[in-house]
């Protein structure tokens, strides 16, 4: 570990062309090495003896820009595969005011190879439509199918060749297989599963999985999220967040929640939408990170600070009224972990967890201070400080709860259902309602078991002013919606 430990560092901004912050992704420890891209750098890093970077050199003369910023990457034999999308030479077209823009037309998708045993890097494939504004579906998923030997490529973030590929492991054959855009998945059983999100905007769908022995896909969609969901109530903005597999379930994270259940047999065991940290319009989700397999339980992020505006582009008026929801903080970004029927929350950090993985007994996260930005926030630099830390897996799983504070504006949820926060391990914990007018919360309890469980609802009276109500009678997780809207309430959730 003391090899490891030389890397746990801080990296301040430096160039890279695009929007906000990238962060540190893709970190794996395989048989020694520990792996990382860090963007938007476009540094690709291996380590074990030494410190062997790649600046992604196979795709252009440089300075290239990007690398990864979905955790892209498997591996297989003495083999780490990773993949993402790379701007390279990185072109920054240069600011208007305070506005600025890149151009697109050098970004790639890419598939890399490392080999551990001859410590090689070595390009798979790549993918661009070399256009200005445009660019082809960025690789965000990686899964491996070991019965045909073979990568399974998920293609979401983009305009053109989006859905599921089929990639060799010598680069050779590239093989579309669903038309449907999926940004993030995982193996289930013996099927691939991944996420269908062919409109960005709305978000997750339902799931298509790949069979692996017939070569057949079988699709859930989900019809009706409200009646899918544990509290009853429907979800807004279901963003991909990632994917994984425990206790014969198919888990899959998106902004809200997680969709829990069997895709491949409803019948069997229907999935459920279980409402976790739901701020309504707030970009507080489990983007842009990775969960991990922990001592046989989910340790699952949730992020404070994704996604952000500061100037939309001209005549959006969508991007003008997003960029007060995505800039508001609701909570800390929140480490929780999974076993069923409960879900606990082990720590609390900055803006966001980028990516996770375990090396003997610790835990590695890196860490943003910055969020990605939109519209016409481009800067010839990254905007963050990333770095990675270190924790005892045994000490952050057995560690007492945090102190936790929640603040949601009513604006931010409207008449729509919000919460899903675990209470479970905390003696104290209060909801402080400052309402404007008389109004009614009701309070729904549910816990995240196998299968999931709603304990009912209660209706609380507010009166205009401040609401104190005590949840300590309530042991499992708790959501909540407002009777009638007021724009002009203030709900926080104190936890201690």
């Amino acid at each position: 570990m003391s090899k490891i430990d030389r890397l746990l560092q801080e990296y301040p901004p430096r160039y890279g062309p695009e929007w906000g912050s990238g962060g540190i992704f893709g970190l794996k420890y395989f048989k020694g090495v520990l792996y990382y891209t860090l963007a938007f750098e476009a540094s690709a890093y291996f380590v074990d003896d030494e410190i062997m970077e790649y600046r992604f050199s196979e795709l252009g003369p440089g300075p290239a820009s990007g690398g990864d910023t979905y955790n892209a990457v498997d591996v297989v034999d003495d083999k780490i595969y990773f993949g993402g999308w790379v701007h390279n030479p990185a072109v920054f077209k240069g600011k208007k005011g305070f506005a600025g823009e890149i151009d697109f037309r050098n970004k790639y998708s890419h598939v890399h190879e490392y080999d551990v045993k001859e410590r090689r890097v070595k390009l798979l494939w790549k993918d661009s439509i070399h256009d200005e504004f445009r660019w082809a579906g960025e690789v965000s998923q990686i899964i491996y199918d070991p019965v045909k030997d073979v990568l399974l490529i998920g293609r979401s973030d983009g305009m053109e060749n989006l859905g599921v590929y089929e990639l060799s492991r010598d680069g050779r054959n590239f093989i579309k297989l669903s038309d449907v855009p999926a940004l993030k998945g995982s193996l289930y059983l013996d099927y691939a599963c991944f996420d269908m999100q062919p409109d960005w905007v709305i978000g997750v769908d339902g799931v298509q999985c790949l069979d692996l022995v017939r070569r057949v896909w079988v699709r859930y969609e989900v019809r009706d999220w409200a009646g899918s969901s544990l509290d009853g109530y429907g979800v807004q903005r279901r963003t991909s967040g990632y994917a994984v597999s425990a206790y014969t379930r198919y888990w899959h994270f998106m902004r809200g929640g997680v969709l829990v259940g069997n895709p491949v047999e409803p019948e069997v065991e229907k999935p459920v939408f279980v409402r976790l940290f739901d701020f309504g319009m707030n970009v507080y989700a489990p983007h842009r990170s990775n969960a991990l397999n922990l001592g046989g339980g989910i340790l699952a992020v949730f992020n404070a600070g994704t996604h952000g505006f500061i100037h939309p582009h001209e005549g959006n008026p969508e991007e003008v009224g997003l960029r007060r929801y995505f800039n508001t903080i609701a909570a800390p970004t929140t480490l929780v972990y999974i076993t069923p029927p409960q879900a606990r929350i082990l720590a609390v950090f900055g803006a966001r967890i980028t990516s996770m993985t375990k090396a003997g007994s610790r835990v590695l996260l890196a860490y943003n201070t910055t969020p990605n930005l939109g519209g016409k926030d481009s800067t010839p630099i990254d905007g963050g400080v990333r770095g990675i830390m270190s924790v005892d897996e045994y000490s952050l799983i057995s560690s007492s709860n945090p102190p936790l504070t929640i603040r949601v504006h009513g604006w931010a949820v409207g008449d729509s259902c919000f919460g899903g926060v675990p209470l479970t391990g905390y003696k104290e914990a209060e909801l402080v309602v400052r309402s404007s007018k008389p109004n009614e919360i009701i309070i729904n309890s549910y816990d995240i078991g196998l299968p999931p469980l709603n304990y009912g609802s209660e209706k609380h009276k507010l009166s205009e002013g401040v609401n104190r109500i005590d949840l300590r009678g309530y042991r499992n997780i708790v959501s909540f919606k407002l009777e009638k809207l007021d724009a002009d309430a203030l709900i926080s959730i104190y936890l201690s």
